[in-house]
């Protein structure tokens, strides 16, 4: 693990970040605040891609929390199969689609508690749902951020409470928002787990990372 990174290198490293990608984006494809819980609930141990392919016709036919239920856990499951634990997460997607219509008039909440009650939504995906739809400054942190996190010294953390407690103090308030999708995006394309792309990456000379490839 890294030690934590000064204000000013953070501050630098997230101005190259803005000027590379000035609104960097999710990769996860939704039409609405639902599908976005969605997807993101399917995402979990699978790739955004996976879920997108999964995904594409599942939401023209079920952008609703009603629609999925009309839908059934069968017939979800016929888009989902390809996904990974796909029975589990249908489950989960079907018991949420009924407290939302029970519980909610059909909208989806927008506090992280309770985003967090439903099923299959933990703090990562809440984090995800506020920061993308409701443009929070909240931080989810996953395997990516955890990797980059560590490595760079950014936001360094035993734990990914401890990294996004580590985004939260450290990284300037101007950087907040898109924050994770840099971080996100930086280690699914650059900062990889097994080769690191160092010799093209912007932030090469910051980076306290030791076992830098030529």
């Amino acid at each position: 693990m890294a030690k934590q990174l000064d204000y000013h290198t953070i501050r630098e490293i997230f101005t190259r970040f803005q000027e590379a990608d000035p609104e960097p984006k999710g990769e996860l494809e939704h039409v609405n605040v639902y599908t976005l819980v969605v997807a993101v609930a399917l995402s979990a141990q699978a790739t955004d891609a996976g879920v997108n392919k999964a995904t594409r016709e599942l939401f023209k036919i079920a952008d609703t929390p009603q629609k999925m239920l009309d839908l059934g856990e069968e017939g979800l499951i016929e888009h989902i199969k390809t996904i990974g634990l796909f029975r589990q997460k249908a489950k989960n997607v079907i018991k949420l689609s009924r407290i939302l219509v029970d519980e909610y008039g059909g909208e989806v909440p927008n506090s992280r508690a309770a985003l967090q009650s439903l099923p299959g939504v933990g703090r990562k995906t809440a984090n995800v749902v506020l920061n993308m739809w409701w443009r929070q400054p909240a931080q989810a942190v996953d395997t990516h951020i955890f990797r980059v996190g560590n490595r760079t010294g950014i936001c360094p953390g035993k734990d990914v409470d401890t990294v996004e407690r580590a985004i939260e103090d450290n990284i300037p308030a101007d950087f907040q928002l898109h924050a994770h999708h840099w971080l996100i995006l930086h280690g699914r394309y650059h900062c990889k787990a097994r080769k690191p792309q160092c010799p093209t990456c912007i932030i090469r000379d910051l980076c306290q990372f030791e076992d830098k490839t030529q």
